[in-house]
């Protein structure tokens, strides 16, 4: 080989090796980042689209409005017969369908939850005829179909490794929850980590009602919120259901999980049944929707006050019906199986504890 034929050959050489270099720091990032994500628990993807009108928020094909019972509730069908979105009486709440996700939370459990159903809070109370109402077509046009974090986004930010997002002002107003400080009496009986940890102990800043009620953040509870907390935020704070101060002062959602449960908020999907303390479990529990708050009594020492409230997200790919709730045992919220699986099929401790249901 000639030395002309030689230093041509180097830039050749050289140029694969670096791009055999660059290859392999590529494959070992995107290994990393599939690991880093695997841990977190988030939207892991959104697999398909319906399909929609060009710019109107709408599917193709022709649709029709069905009124059903139990609860009274409007149905909009799509052409086919499949459901596209359900309003219920009395309720802000509606399930629409959209692009399918998959929500897990690997560190704590091997339960996946693949669903087409995307939670969201419409501006007014649904009632029959509202379909025909302004209001609901504006916010129809604009929200089916919609990526835009719903509900079931907002509740997956908080679950263990979420990572932190700040508003404008550099408020960290989502990421890793915990439940509570630890409680420094947490033996003979006591519960290990303190209860009472609102949204705005989570934001660590002061929040006014209202009704002109101040509350102000304890220090302790910095980036906590318990059970009911939890739920203020995912419908409160996040998607702006009003708030009430405490169980009496103002209107809107009440502070505590047996609040929220007797509360006139809303919409009793499952009622309350038998006689205190523990009243009864539901006979059937197949009228829950995605996104109805679930109410357990948990704790013999709270009297006839259900003490835990979740937010049911429908069945996971094993079939089982699955709910997302802030607890002690796992410190903050989760669908896992620490402390009770997160079923409300079967026998396991948050099904033979379920006592009623509401959709908001």
């Amino acid at each position: 080989m000639s030395a002309t034929s030689k230093k041509r050959g180097r830039p050749i050489l050289h140029a694969a090796t670096v791009l055999t270099l660059l290859a392999g720091s590529a494959y070992l990032t995107v290994e990393l980042r599939k690991e880093e994500q695997a841990k977190a628990p988030a939207v892991q993807a959104i697999t398909d689209t319906p399909a929609l009108k060009s710019g109107s928020g709408a599917q193709s094909g022709e649709q029709t409005w069905e009124r059903l019972q139990h609860p009274s509730r409007s149905v909009l069908r799509g052409e086919g017969g499949d459901i596209l979105a359900t309003f219920t009486d009395g309720a802000r709440s509606a399930t629409l369908t959209g692009p399918s996700r998959t929500f897990t939370e690997p560190a704590s459990t091997k339960s996946r939850v693949v669903t087409e159903n995307w939670v969201r809070l419409m501006p007014e109370v649904w009632k029959k005829g509202a379909e025909k109402e302004q209001w609901f077509k504006d916010w129809f046009k604009e929200f089916f179909g919609s990526e835009e974090d719903d509900l079931f986004a907002f509740a997956f930010q908080y679950l263990e490794g979420a990572p932190v997002k700040k508003d404008d002002e550099g408020v960290p107003y989502a990421g890793d929850a915990s439940f509570g400080p630890i409680n420094p009496d947490g033996s003979e009986g006591n519960d290990y980590r303190l209860e009472q940890s609102d949204f705005y102990d989570y934001l660590g800043i002061p929040y006014t009602f209202r009704d002109g009620t101040t509350m102000q953040p304890e220090t302790a509870r910095y980036r906590s919120i318990d059970c009911s907390g939890f739920i203020r935020t995912v419908f409160g704070y996040r998607g702006r259901y009003p708030l009430m101060a405490s169980d009496t002062s103002g209107d809107g959602l009440p502070r505590t999980a047996n609040g929220m449960a007797r509360s006139k908020a809303g919409t009793d999907i499952i009622k309350l049944s038998g006689s205190e303390p523990r009243y009864e479990r539901p006979k059937s529990i197949s009228v829950l929707q995605p996104g109805d708050l679930v109410f357990f009594k948990l704790d013999a020492r709270t009297a006839s006050r259900l003490d835990h409230v979740g937010m049911y997200m429908g069945n996971d790919t094993d079939g089982h019906q699955i709910f997302v709730s802030s607890r002690e045992e796992v410190d903050g919220p989760t669908i896992g199986d620490k402390g009770g699986t997160s079923r409300l099929d079967g026998n396991g401790y948050y099904a033979s504890t379920l006592r009623s249901a509401k959709r908001l």
